[in-house]
């Protein structure tokens, strides 16, 4: 159903999904306005935004989403929130008590301001890092919602997006101010990829630094299944306007859904590959130590971690979350999300990959020459 002459806000503006999200808003719904909540709007995505603006109203919001009195003005007037802004952090170098307030509390907070200011439907953007894989590696195989599982989740991260992600699903039906209910529905995308991606960036700037080869930090048995960001944006609109529906919306509210497309099930270091092998890059075959011994270092860099910080920071490039998660088997199916919302992939994998690669193709020299400078 059609959004015309709404208002809707988009938490994490400036994020990598954020701003690819604003720009299909733009192009697919003729709201009234879109309002930007971020702790810094970048002039740049203003910029990149005006071709499609048309007569939708840009709002910018700078702030912190911990402040309870800018989420009101935030979300007054609003009928629709996309949260996606969220810290993320797989290494451990912040600290729990931002994770907690930025993820957890911050979430707390729009939800009550959108109870105030009766906002009808709020979206937020999870991750499959809520699912596992648990301490153990316990591997699934294609997935789905009704998949059981133990998580077991240690990972500071993963455990404050499932308690996000918990208060979402609670929040479904609460009254608000007006009378009316709010309706609550959660998305899981897989490790998401696409131009601007960090993570993608960060692992050609490691291979740029190892002569044009790829480090293996997965095994090819270990495969997952990434979601290309175009895919996700898709199923964040196609969620609104199922929520925006009297029928799907009985049917949606107070669910959680995971989003993958049609890429190839493919490790972790796999994958990078793929995207990076037609600029030149190769991979190593193999981890350059097996699992067992990198799962005891990562151990012991962990000990020294705890050792050392009453007298240092000391995050190691590795931990036993991290490597688990990166040599576990675990995949899943969006067919219930394609059943509820409607949600059909609008990008294969040969345009989604094409689309990355010319990316990393632009960027590439620039990368080039600022590490052969350092």
């Amino acid at each position: 159903m059609s959004f015309t002459g709404d208002v809707c806000v988009v938490t994490g503006a400036c994020g990598f999904l954020g701003g690819k999200l604003i720009k299909l808003l733009l192009e697919e719904e003729n709201l009234a306005e879109i309002r930007l909540l971020d702790r810094c709007i970048r002039p740049d995505l203003i910029q990149s935004l005006e071709d499609c603006q048309g007569e939708t109203k840009l709002s910018m919001f700078e702030g912190d989403i911990r402040d309870s009195e800018l989420l009101r003005k935030v979300c007054k007037g609003a009928s629709i929130i996309f949260h996606t802004a969220s810290l993320i952090d797989v290494t451990g170098s912040i600290n729990y008590s931002e994770l907690y307030g930025v993820n957890v509390k911050g979430t707390k907070l729009l939800l009550e301001a959108c109870i105030q200011e009766n906002v009808a439907s709020f979206i937020y953007t999870s991750s499959i890092e809520v699912a596992g894989p648990n301490h153990h590696g316990d591997p699934i195989i294609n997935g789905n919602e009704d998949t059981v599982y133990n998580a077991y989740l240690k990972f500071p991260y993963s455990q404050t997006k499932k308690e996000a992600e918990q208060l979402c699903l609670n929040a479904q039906g609460e009254m608000l101010q007006n009378g009316g209910r709010l309706a609550t529905c959660v998305l899981r995308p897989m490790y998401m990829y696409g131009e601007g991606c960090r993570f993608t960036l960060g692992h050609m700037r490691d291979g740029i630094r190892n002569g044009d080869v790829l480090l293996r930090t997965s095994r090819r048995e270990a495969k997952v299944n990434p979601v290309y960001v175009g895919n996700a944006t898709l199923a964040h609109l196609q969620a609104a306007r199922a929520l925006r529906d009297p029928e799907k919306r009985v049917v949606v509210g107070g669910n959680f859904y995971y989003i993958s497309d049609d890429t190839p099930p493919v490790s972790y270091s796999d994958f990078n590959h793929a995207v990076l092998v037609p600029l030149g890059f190769g991979i190593q075959d193999k981890p350059f130590l097996p699992f067992p011994i990198l799962y005891l270092i990562c151990f012991l860099m962990e000990v020294v971690k705890v050792l050392l910080r009453p007298f240092l920071r000391f995050t190691p490039p590795l931990n036993r979350q991290l490597l688990i998660m990166l040599n576990t088997p675990f995949t899943f199916s969006y067919q219930k999300a394609h059943r509820d919302l409607g949600y059909t992939p609008r990008y294969n994998w040969e345009e989604a990959r094409k689309q990355t690669t010319d990316w990393l193709a632009s960027v590439l020299p620039r990368e080039r020459q600022q590490i052969n400078m350092k």
